[in-house]
């Protein structure tokens, strides 16, 4: 079998450490016929976040908060089975797990400045609200008479 094709980047220079990643396989129910019954093709895919290194602080402290509901004592676990080969199920485990990550640590988002709509504009608004309002009251034919 061919090695993967790592480290697995999360953002900037952090990656995956390949020896905190433990690999389970399983019997698929996908794709693949009765070449199913025999091979290990479903892959489980377990990281250890609350004792990882691996990360920084902060980013481990946000991953930690924001992906509370995944984690069992601390490990977040992804499964794939969507291909027949092993190999690529690892690959699809480790890169979904790599970009799980980078969200769950991505730092929030800059509030929103409360800003004033300019004058201009709303005049501009009310404008053409009057004028559609005008053209659908010529429509009726009530002063048709």
């Amino acid at each position: 079998m061919v090695g993967m094709s790592g480290p697995y980047l999360i953002r900037g220079s952090v990656s995956l450490p390949e020896a905190e990643l433990m690999w389970r396989f399983s019997r698929s129910s996908g794709p693949g016929g009765q070449h199913v019954n025999t091979s290990d093709s479903q892959v489980e895919l377990r990281f250890d976040l609350a004792r990882t290194e691996a990360l920084p602080e902060v980013w481990k402290a946000r991953a930690l908060e924001r992906l509370a509901g995944r984690l069992v004592d601390g490990v977040v676990v992804v499964r794939s089975s969507e291909h027949r080969s092993q190999w690529r199920n690892r690959e699809t485990a480790a890169v979904r797990l790599a970009s799980l990550l980078a969200e769950a640590s991505a730092p929030p988002p800059k509030p929103r400045r409360a800003t004033r709509i300019p004058r201009g504009i709303n005049e501009r608004r009310l404008r053409e609200k009057k004028q559609r309002s005008d053209t659908k009251r010529g429509r009726s034919g009530r002063d048709w008479s």
